[in-house]
């Protein structure tokens, strides 16, 4: 496919897809929405690649949501069809196989927040700021962050984020769990690089597996969650991978891992 609103490319073991609207500080429309959804499928089809990392290149992340798609809707049928999209935007990534890694520079805002957050891993240079504005224009967030964020960082500090609609840093973002590593500005996306890079050393379907597991899990209860985990588990004993895993440990050598 032909990307006019986002950049692709592959770095090592890692797909790098750059958000490329500087003139909309990188708002994301329907259209961004269907690249960044056709970039997961390439990255899926693509064995060669152990990660994929989504930027939004050095002066910021993304603004949020494109306020023109938002401001031509005018009634209930036509803001479900407009948020469903949202929908399956975050859950192209959220779902996908591979580890998902969002390296941020500048300001990640709303929808752009509300992306981030459907990221596997959020790396945050030290600049970066955070913010759900949604209470400032009388909306309420509606691409999952009322319910990732109160995941990721509790509801508690989820209410106080979106009831200030206020930016906070990148050393609060880290410190309350919504960002996972903090690094010194200009850093994110080799930061991000080097995780990939590291994440290819591991088993391929081991970490589809995990993925699947754990957000699964988190829409169950306990006990059913862990039965549902001894059922991946006894699955992935099964796999190639863990064999040649378990063979490379006995054998004292790097294993090479198939995802099969």
């Amino acid at each position: 496919m032909a990307y006019e609103l986002i950049t692709v490319e592959k770095s090592g073991h890692a797909l790098v897809v750059t958000f490329n609207r500087p003139a909309q500080r990188n708002a994301i429309s329907v259209a961004v929405m269907d690249e960044l959804t056709a970039a997961a499928e390439e990255a899926e089809r693509d064995s060669e690649v152990r990660g994929i990392i989504v930027t939004g290149g050095e002066n910021y992340f993304s603004a949020g949501a494109d306020l023109n798609d938002a401001q031509s809707l005018s009634d209930p049928a036509g803001t479900i069809a407009y948020l469903k999209r949202w929908h399956r935007l975050t859950r192209a990534f959220e779902e996908h196989n591979k580890p998902v890694i969002a390296a941020i520079e500048g300001f990640c805002m709303t929808g752009g927040c509300e992306f981030a957050m459907a990221c596997d891993i959020r790396i945050g240079a030290e600049g970066s700021t955070y913010a759900i504005t949604s209470a400032r224009i009388g909306t309420v967030a509606g691409a999952g962050g009322t319910q990732r964020l109160a995941r990721l960082v509790g509801p508690a500090r989820a209410l106080e984020f979106m009831f200030d609609a206020d930016p906070i840093d990148a050393k609060e973002a880290h410190r309350i769990g919504l960002v996972n590593k903090l690094v010194p500005k200009g850093e994110a996306l080799a930061a991000a690089k080097r995780l990939v890079e590291h994440y290819a050393t591991r088993a391929p379907l081991s970490h589809a597996l995990i993925k699947h597991t754990v957000y699964t899990g988190l829409q169950m209860d306990l006990v059913s969650s862990l039965d549902y985990e001894t059922f991946i588990v006894t699955a992935a004993y099964a796999s190639e991978d863990r064999k040649e895993g378990i063979n490379a440990f006995f054998e004292k050598r790097a294993p090479q891992f198939k995802g099969r």
